[in-house]
């Protein structure tokens, strides 16, 4: 029997997972909807794909959230001051 797919957004990731960059993680996950859309392979075995693919979607979100709010708007003001606001704050 296979893996149960994650059921929360709070369930940590397999170690392996965790532990790998965006980049490897988004190539796998690109890796294996390829494999599930051409069909190849046995039914169990894209049943584990396409969990391990869940698990990798949500790892490469939390990244993106991650790397989202270290982002800062550089702002110069009126009068020539410069500032830095958070990613996604007015102004």
């Amino acid at each position: 029997m296979t893996a149960a797919a994650p059921s929360t957004d709070t369930a940590a990731p397999p170690a392996e997972i965790a532990a790998m960059s965006f980049e490897d993680a988004l190539a796998e996950l690109e890796r294996i909807v390829r494999q599930l859309e051409e069909g190849r392979g046995k039914l169990d075995e894209s049943i584990a794909a396409y969990e391990r693919g869940t698990w990798l979607k949500r790892h490469c979100e939390a990244k993106l959230r991650d790397a989202q709010a270290k982002i800062e708007r550089i702002t110069v003001a009126a009068d020539g001051t410069v500032a830095t606001t958070a990613f996604g704050d007015a102004g």
